[in-house]
């Protein structure tokens, strides 16, 4: 399975683009969306071309989370600390956005690799800013303490109006997440991908794993949540991480996979469907090759009247002779492989 990254390719494309054209002063105005409903927007004039604008608007928040003044709590710190004085917050931000950030690209590091791996924390502005408050608390796991100001139950938004919910312990940090999904088949398939996650946990080799749970119904942690936040249609999914899986540089990981928990079992779901599809599309194919074969031959079209010699076509499920008598019959019957074939593939 694939893991999304946590940076955005196209900012980041962007940054080193600009870095090795910026003798050029030439305008940039880009804007563009990414998952879970957040939008970028970066703006360099010719006047300014080490200076680059970066805003970034983040999902609509439901009403259980908190924001302050338009972002997530710890937010402004957690900007300040992994960017330094490369980056400044203007305020407030330009208008249709959460966040604006003023990069100064003179002021960049020389050693290319850490300016690289600065360039890629830039573009990770996503996870910087959303995984704020998540990092907090499983900071304060490292220690085996809870923050004073933490409530039994935390909320935090992930998609528009929508959130997971935390409940920091001193040993352990629950994180649920409730599922939801628009189309009615990827409810089926995220719900299969979700339960076949929990039983590939069992495995011996992911022993140290975070354990993870599944349940149709909302689990009893969630008791204090609002009912709309509740309202899951593929179910509700648990990570239970304690303090090893936090430990280091597994941290950073832990984090960027916890944000984009739901984006990864959407791309997977949606992977999924694509291939069930390119298989019923092969299928149907190799029926109607099947079928072409199975008509008369057209060097005997004259002496039709006379005698009709037919190829033999091969079923996977029984060996037989089709007599084709006419184009109608034989839509018919190619509408019945191909209807056959479906629930095959669906079974």
């Amino acid at each position: 399975m694939i893991l999304l990254q946590s940076h955005s390719r196209f900012l980041l494309d962007n940054l080193l683009n600009r870095l090795q054209n910026i003798e050029k002063a030439v305008e940039a105005d880009y804007h563009w969306a990414e998952f879970d409903d957040v939008r970028y927007h970066i703006q360099v004039t010719m006047k300014n071309p080490h200076i680059l604008l970066l805003s970034v608007s983040l999902p609509t928040p439901p009403q259980e989370t908190v924001f302050l003044g338009g972002l997530p709590s710890g937010a402004i710190e957690a900007i300040k600390a992994a960017y330094g004085a490369v980056v400044q917050i203007l305020d407030p931000p330009r208008d249709g956005f959460n966040l604006t950030l003023k990069l100064n690209l003179s002021k960049l590091p020389p050693d290319e690799e850490y300016k690289h791996a600065l360039l890629v924390k830039i573009a990770s502005v996503r996870e910087v800013v959303l995984g704020a408050p998540l990092r907090g608390i499983l900071k304060k796991l490292t220690s085996r303490t809870v923050a004073s100001n933490t409530d039994g139950l935390v909320a935090l938004v992930h998609r528009p109006n929508e959130s997971f919910f935390l409940i920091p312990q001193a040993e352990k940090v629950t994180v649920i997440f409730p599922m939801r999904f628009k189309d009615s088949i990827d409810i089926v398939l995220a719900t299969s991908f979700l339960q076949e996650f929990v039983e590939a946990r069992r495995m011996a080799g992911l022993n140290t794993a975070p354990h993870c749970l599944w349940s149709p119904t909302p689990p009893l942690e969630l008791k204090e949540a609002p009912a709309e936040a509740l309202s899951a249609n593929a179910g509700f999914f648990t990570f239970v991480i304690f303090p090893r899986h936090v430990e280091g540089k597994k941290l950073d990981r832990t984090v960027c996979s916890l944000s984009t928990f739901h984006a990864y079992v959407s791309y997977h779901v949606k992977c999924s469907e694509g291939f069930m599809h390119t298989r019923m599309r092969r299928r149907v194919e190799s029926l109607i090759e099947a079928l072409d074969r199975a008509k008369p031959g057209m060097e005997n079209a004259m002496n039709a009247s006379q005698s009709r010699s037919f190829k033999r076509l091969v079923c996977h499920q029984s060996c037989c002779f089709l007599s084709i008598l006419s184009d109608e019959i034989g839509l018919v019957f190619a509408a019945r492989l191909i209807f056959l074939m479906y629930l095959d593939c669906r079974a």
